[in-house]
């Protein structure tokens, strides 16, 4: 079953309140707890599937506004990075409509995917590329989009130089420092290079992603990042003649 028939048919035994819950509660009609512990896992792959699919929703819409205003392009970025078929976008557009009614701010949906994938930094990196995604659809990141990434990136654990180093694969493989792309240094020895490089795609591959709570539907992010960790390593490659 697709991630949109899972949300659509979760009933009671969805174990996640706080704000993610009660979007869920919003599009399927049902009543949960939203009094659980912010964070709380639930039971289950399906039920993380949903909780990222719903907290993805959420940040995105409370992201495309960040500037003032949403955009077509930011929409139709949202659609590409979810892939969604067109007869689930009146669901989508559902929450997305909620969330951005929500009077709360993003920090409380972040901090709740944050508790939820506490031990999987790597689902959080690629839900970081997604957001990145629908920030620079219309060809301009507007300052008070970035600084709304950073502060997500922030609530999710990552440091200042974990942040430049997601940001950096954004800016085209004309632009990006490759070494920074990569993470390391560019003293780093050809040895430590390629062990970096196999760790990175290991992590990021989607099948690795999918086991770890990530949708399929989302998985199009994860081989844009591979794409980038290949595209950075094999400059670096050719730079140094690594064989």
């Amino acid at each position: 079953m697709s991630i949109w028939g899972k949300i659509i048919g979760a009933t009671t035994g969805f174990a996640v309140g706080g704000p993610i819950g009660a979007l869920v509660g919003g599009l399927a009609g049902h009543v949960y707890d939203r009094h659980r512990a912010r964070g709380d896992e639930g039971g289950g792959d399906a039920t993380k599937q949903i909780a990222f699919t719903i907290g993805v929703i959420a940040l995105g819409a409370k992201m495309a506004k960040a500037d003032g205003q949403v955009t077509a392009d930011e929409v139709q970025a949202f659609k590409e990075v979810f892939q969604v078929p067109p007869e689930e976008m009146k669901n989508v557009a559902r929450v997305f409509d909620l969330a951005r009614k929500d009077a709360r701010g993003y920090e409380i949906y972040a901090r709740q995917i944050a508790g939820l994938f506490k031990e999987n930094p790597q689902v959080l990196e690629d839900l970081v590329d997604g957001l990145f995604h629908i920030a620079k659809a219309d060809n301009v990141m507007h300052p008070a989009e970035l600084d709304y990434l950073e502060n997500v990136s922030r609530i999710f654990g990552f440091d200042a130089n974990d942040f430049a180093r997601i940001k950096e694969a954004h800016l085209g493989p004309d632009q990006a420092d490759p070494y920074q792309v990569l993470g390391i240094s560019r003293d780093a020895s050809n040895d430590d290079i390629k062990k970096v490089y196999r760790q990175l795609i290991r992590e990021h591959h989607p099948d690795a992603l999918i086991a770890q709570g990530v949708p399929e539907e989302f998985v199009q992010v994860a081989n844009d990042k591979l794409a980038a960790i290949n595209v950075a390593y094999d400059r670096i490659e050719k730079e140094r003649g690594l064989a």
